[in-house]
């Protein structure tokens, strides 16, 4: 069994630094919440999360299928839930690829190799929400 740890500190206030084996974010709440707007919102790494992991795979199976493609981003929203506690209910995820010869049909199996075979975040998610997929393409 593989274990993935962090560490969390408290600055004070709502504020806190957070480290894993990668490195260290600061965490902290809106000004709204009574925060000081000196870190990344939790609910919000959890969208950095997504992506990341999907992202990731899709940089190597770039590389593996040999995929021309300039550059790729991964936009993601989340919808909350109205609750007292708010969770996410739905994600939309958009991957947008940027190159002058595009395989339209290569980079959809690549995004969806990601989607349903390898990103461990996204299956996690999809036990507690819907994640909608799109795919954009820009030729340069």
């Amino acid at each position: 069994m593989n274990t993935t740890r962090s560490h969390t500190k408290w600055l004070g206030g709502l504020a806190f630094e957070s480290t894993n084996p990668g490195g260290t974010v600061q965490i902290d709440a809106s000004t709204e919440q009574g925060g000081t707007n000196s870190g990344l919102r939790p609910k919000a790494l959890m969208l950095n999360s997504l992506a990341g992991c999907s992202a990731m795979d899709i940089a190597n199976l770039v590389g593996k299928m040999r995929a021309e493609i300039d550059t790729f981003t991964i936009d993601v929203e989340g919808d909350l839930t109205d609750a007292e506690v708010q969770t996410f209910h739905t994600f939309r995820v958009t991957y947008n690829f940027y190159g002058a010869n595009l395989d339209e049909t290569k980079l959809e199996k690549i995004v969806h190799m990601s989607t349903d075979k390898y990103c461990g975040v996204m299956e996690m998610f999809r036990h507690f929400a819907k994640i909608q997929i799109s795919i954009n393409y820009f030729t340069s």
